[in-house]
């Protein structure tokens, strides 16, 4: 009866010890994970980086002795705010839906306006 080598699947050197062995050593292991998941990590990257972009900008929009500041849609999308990333949204008593970037938040308001607020407890 015949046994077939087994193969590390990163190096393709000879596996030595148990038989259920994929790789080598951590290096190899570690090395093949990391490229079968690039893709996903890259773009899970980007999305984090933009969510932390507008939540810093956000953050610069609102004085730090205020809760609640208005600003305009233009100045933050100046600044580099994308409306279409966000954490979570809230609704409001009277039915207003706020999205936020983790603590930091807005109100879409009339015209060009959007009142910008901190949460007052970042739940988890």
């Amino acid at each position: 009866m015949e046994t077939k080598e087994k193969t590390c699947l990163e190096c393709n050197k000879v596996l030595k010890g148990r038989i259920d062995k994929k790789f080598c050593d951590d290096i190899c292991r570690n090395s093949y994970n990391n490229k079968l998941n690039s893709d996903i990590n890259g773009y899970v990257r980007n999305i984090n980086n933009l969510l932390r972009r507008n939540r810093r900008i956000l953050e610069e929009s609102l004085p730090a002795t205020e809760e609640i500041a208005k600003t305009t849609r233009q100045k933050l999308q100046e600044k580099g705010f994308q409306f279409k990333y966000f954490t979570h949204n809230y609704v409001n008593k009277k039915g207003n839906m706020y999205y936020f970037c983790y603590e930091f938040g807005y109100l879409i308001l009339d015209g060009d306006w959007v009142l910008v607020v901190k949460r007052k407890e970042a739940g988890v």
